[in-house]
């Protein structure tokens, strides 16, 4: 097995697991926010925010720690045959279908990038061509010109209104990071057959 795919897992293997590790702790966030909305509600005046604040740290808690979880294996599976199968027979079964995941990933991927643009104010059927020519603008015009170059910026139709494109952003970072952990699966399964993984 070529060297740079055993780099490549222990790479994407430790940028999940740090990202990961840092998204569990976005637990204690989301009690905080569910506490302050009980005591609100409670001693004060209920708080606009606290709602789509909690749903908004649930995503990126679960999205972030999505790939930590394939990588430890923690995911869910059905185990009615696959838990009495030699780790051999695992690991041809994980190489085959994971391309049903990267396929769902792509299709997933592709449609959290045409709602982040939206979120932009971009309206058209080029999402691609729309983040090529903000992040070309932004990196030889500046923060400013890309800033002009956004159209209206879509809000949540909630009375808190917030902007929609922080976690648009964030579950398309997920969604991608879960790719690259899928792919890191898939050759670390290859190893396995090969006998240079254990």
């Amino acid at each position: 097995m070529p060297k740079i795919l055993l780099r490549y897992i222990g790479a994407i293997d430790a940028m999940n697991r740090a990202i990961g590790r840092m998204a569990m702790y976005l637990i204690f966030v989301l009690i905080g926010v569910l506490l302050w909305s009980s005591a609100s509600k409670v001693f004060l005046t209920p708080s606009m925010w606290t709602l789509e604040t909690a749903q908004f740290v649930m995503v990126a808690y679960f999205v972030l720690g999505g790939p930590y979880s394939i990588q430890l294996g923690s995911n869910v599976r059905m185990d009615l045959f696959y838990g009495e199968w030699s780790p051999r027979t695992k690991a041809w079964v994980d190489a085959i279908t994971v391309f049903f995941l990267l396929f769902y990933l792509g299709v997933l991927l592709y449609g959290g990038l045409v709602s982040t643009a939206y979120s932009f104010g971009y309206f058209g059927d080029e999402p691609f061509r729309f983040f090529l020519d903000l992040i070309g603008t932004f990196v030889t015009q500046g923060p400013s010109a890309a800033g002009e170059t956004l159209g209206f910026l879509e809000r949540s139709p909630t009375a808190w209104r917030p902007w929609l494109w922080p976690i648009k952003s964030i579950l398309c970072l997920g969604v991608f990071l879960m790719i690259l952990q899928a792919l890191a699966e898939f050759f670390r399964d290859i190893g396995r057959l090969r006998g240079v993984i254990d």
